[in-house]
């Protein structure tokens, strides 16, 4: 039997955690010198009705060894032999490197368990994204060697945007670059994130939440990969008004026919995102660069395109 376990940065809804029984190792939140375990004695709607009173950043603390190793002995326990744990990025959080600490440990006193673990590059959702996915294979008969070659091929293409309300949450923790952050600041624009190199970094900006959802859909048209990609993940924090205009958006202007999951960011990443953010997750064809002069660039193109299409005949 294998077993995917993961922590809950992954941001997974209950249910999709439940159907394919994923193990969670839990961050843990600091909010005014008492901890909460993220999802466990803390729900994001609690946590977001909160935020705007806090007095002090609160601030997370990656699973320590013993939470993965404790996940190994249930997995076991439940008739597991093989393990696959699919962690946020190493950039962003020490998850991972915890993950391998266990690991080790845990095969120095026991010899019963085959264990991989995966830096997914990715942050919330896009982790989610991988971890739905290898569900999805498993059940579908993949072997454990397919659903690690799955993984590190396709990590680095879990596109993902972001956008946020406040750029301060995600500097304070440095879950963005200086440069970056300091650049959004001075746009005062919507700035959207993707991942860089396992690192927050803000490749476009829009005049609004509309437009915002606007460059998601123009971006997925782009750069999806149809052959693989069946499902997207819409994310949000506080709004899920925001997350359901981008549904209904995405299936007005794509021809696509899956499944759309709208899922709350929970409380480990709502700290560093704040209140109001939504983004998107999908696979993409080949890891494509971006940057914000690009999109700039690219945007101008689309822009002017529109406008001869509109007046070609006046």
């Amino acid at each position: 039997m294998i077993r995917i376990i993961a922590d809950s940065t992954c941001d997974l809804s209950d249910e999709i955690i439940s159907k394919y029984n994923i193990g969670i190792a839990s961050l843990t939140i600091n909010i005014a010198g008492k901890e909460y375990r993220d999802r466990v004695d803390i729900q994001p709607d609690e946590f977001y009705s909160m935020m705007e009173n806090f007095e002090k950043e609160p601030t997370t603390s990656m699973p320590g060894p013993f939470e993965y190793i404790n996940l190994f002995k249930e997995s076991k326990n439940m008739g597991a032999t093989q393990i696959l744990c699919i962690c946020m990025s190493s950039g962003t959080s020490g998850s991972y490197q915890s993950a391998v600490i266990a690991k080790n440990q845990y095969l120095e006193d026991y010899d019963e368990l085959d264990i991989y673990v995966v830096d997914s590059k990715s942050m919330s959702h896009g982790s989610g994204y991988l971890i739905m996915k290898s569900a999805m294979l498993l059940e579908n008969g993949a072997s454990f060697n397919e659903l690690i070659a799955f993984n590190e091929a396709y990590k680095t293409n879990i596109k993902h945007f972001l956008a946020v309300d406040d750029l301060n949450h995600l500097l304070k923790s440095g879950r963005l670059s200086n440069v970056s952050a300091i650049l959004g600041k001075l746009l005062k624009l919507k700035p959207i994130m993707s991942m860089r190199k396992g690192k927050g970094a803000i490749v476009g900006k829009e005049r609004g939440k509309k437009r915002v959802l606007n460059h998601y859909v123009r971006e997925y048209i782009k750069r999806v990969d149809d052959s693989i990609n069946n499902f997207i993940i819409i994310g949000y924090t506080s709004d899920i008004i925001i997350a359901n205009n981008l549904k209904k958006l995405f299936l007005e202007k794509t021809s696509f026919t899956g499944d759309i999951y709208i899922m709350q960011m929970g409380v480990s990443v709502g700290t560093h995102v704040g209140l109001g953010a939504v983004s998107m997750y999908f696979i993409e064809k080949q890891h494509i660069k971006d940057g914000l002069m690009k999109s700039e660039i690219e945007k101008a193109v689309y822009n002017k395109d529109k406008f001869i299409e509109k007046f070609k005949n006046n």
